[in-house]
């Protein structure tokens, strides 16, 4: 999973087309040839996709093997900010990312700042290095991987437990929580499974 480009946007300019403000881009595992016309594809396709989205808008365009993560800003004169990643990235993580970029972007640079020239925001390489990793970056997906080792280590115990099925047996046998009922029940249950094993 990784982030290739996120790139912010002012769409409020009078030729109904948007301006780009700051970009950010991790194109390192590309060869040296081909980091330019990624680039030129990454920025020609971002500005595309956000001329395309309305404000209050979300949307994940895919094309090719990427996908364009849009978000238009509801009232704020048309802030628009796109996320390009692969296919594998996790939807909800993108957009918590841009989320928070538009409103770090608001709080750092008043709309009346805008210029015409893009603008060099180091938060913007910061979080696109942060966020390759979406386990890291985001707290829920990091907590249900920790589940997910769980169970596993869990499921593990397990089976372990059941390979040793002679001493299971005499710790059945030799336990006072057991009735005499469930006794023969698990010895009845027991020889029912082993008559069915498959040679």
């Amino acid at each position: 999973m990784k982030v290739l480009h996120i790139q912010l946007f002012d769409k409020s300019s009078e030729a109904n087309s948007s301006v780009s403000l700051a970009r950010a881009s991790e194109l390192s595992s590309f060869s040296f040839l081909q980091k330019g016309s990624i680039g030129e594809f990454l920025n020609f396709f971002s500005k595309t996709v956000s001329d395309r989205t309305a404000p209050g808008q979300r949307q994940s365009i895919q094309e090719q093997s990427y996908t364009f993560h849009v978000f238009c800003i509801p009232n704020s004169g048309d802030l628009t900010a796109v996320m390009v990643t692969d296919e594998e990235y996790p939807v909800r993580v993108a957009f918590g990312l841009l989320n928070k970029v538009t409103d770090e972007w608001q709080q750092d640079h008043p709309k009346t700042e805008y210029e015409l020239d893009e603008i060099q925001w180091p938060k913007l390489s910061d979080y696109l290095r942060k966020y390759q990793d979406p386990k890291q970056a985001d707290q829920i997906m990091k907590v249900q991987q920790e589940l997910d080792e769980t169970k596993i280590i869990l499921h593990k115990t397990i089976e372990s437990v059941l390979e040793r099925g002679q001493k299971l047996d005499s710790l059945v046998e030799r336990s006072e929580n057991l009735s005499a009922q469930s006794k023969m029940f698990y010895k009845s249950a027991k020889k029912q499974n082993s008559c069915c094993v498959i040679m």
